[in-house]
């Protein structure tokens, strides 16, 4: 199995607040996006860059998993963003508004011209009309190694003003989407992260969007607070439950007599090798959480 990395909750932190660079060293958040594009306005959009890669070659945020969003590929600042953020030491880059793959294979080779570390990897904001509609050759980018696509992450602010799009509650307006992106990430190995919850004061609500994003098999949710991070790593981590059912799905495949077996009864229920797999999945996760 492949190593999981749990990234429950990723937390929007603008690059141009040198105070909150260095809060988030200690907010328990998976990921951290340390933003150079909608937070930072635009006479600021230098000294957040130097601010945020500062912060990131600094270090102390231990396992956190870091991740610059750049300005977008039209805007004046991009091409410093890129050279800047490549040379950080940043887990991932984020990418704005990718709206067809010929964006991440073109950046994936500058990537390798600018001598960027192997590891560094970037992920693709899927925020506008033309990407839903391509989503699924947006994704298939990633089966090309020079893109470095890891992960897709919802922006469903932007989707919304695109589209005129209301936020209902269960977002029945965003639901073919949110789906027809996680189909298509699915397909081609991608992790993907809910968009954003604008609503800071209705913790009832965000708990019920972090629900349904994780029932429809999100990885974890974008956030703008970190009051929201303690809610998203609860949700979107195997409850004690889940892992004790899991524990005995694995513990009655690995017994002698099941060794060749593709199903079984357990509890009264018919399991399959697949549950097996979801099993094993879901006790790496609870690891690597722990971890």
């Amino acid at each position: 199995m492949p190593t999981i990395r749990p990234r429950r909750s990723a937390l929007y932190m603008p690059g141009s607040n040198a105070r909150a660079l260095e809060k988030a060293r200690e907010i328990p958040a998976d990921v951290l996006i340390l933003d150079l594009e909608d937070a930072v306005a635009p006479e600021t959009k230098a000294t957040a860059r130097e601010q945020v890669c500062a912060a990131v070659k600094a270090g102390g945020y231990g396992k956190r998993e870091l991740v610059i969003r750049l300005n977008g590929t039209q805007t004046p600042w991009f091409e410093e963003d890129l050279a800047a953020a490549a040379a950080a030491g940043a887990d991932a880059i984020l990418i704005p508004k990718v709206s067809a793959p010929e964006t991440l294979v073109e950046i994936g080779e500058r990537l390798t011209t600018m001598g960027a570390d192997a590891a560094l990897s970037v992920w693709a904001m899927i925020e506008t009309p033309l990407a839903i509609l391509d989503v699924e050759r947006i994704a298939r980018a990633a089966r090309q190694p020079g893109t470095r696509l890891a992960c897709f992450v919802m922006g469903t602010n932007d989707l919304a003003k695109e589209t005129r799009a209301r936020f209902v509650p269960g977002r029945a307006t965003m639901l073919p989407w949110l789906t027809s992106a996680l189909l298509a990430a699915r397909a081609h190995g991608l992790d993907i992260l809910d968009g954003v919850y604008n609503e800071l004061k209705d913790e009832a609500g965000f708990r019920l969007e972090c629900e349904q994003a994780r029932d429809l098999g999100f990885d974890g949710k974008t956030l703008i607070h970190p009051a929201q991070v303690s809610a998203a790593n609860t949700i979107f981590a195997p409850d004690e439950a889940e892992l004790e059912r899991a524990r005995a799905i694995i513990a009655a495949f690995d017994r002698p007599e099941n060794a060749d077996k593709g199903a079984i009864q357990l509890d009264g229920r018919m399991v399959e090798l697949l549950h097996a797999e979801i099993a094993r999945r879901t006790v790496a996760l609870a690891e690597a959480i722990a971890a």
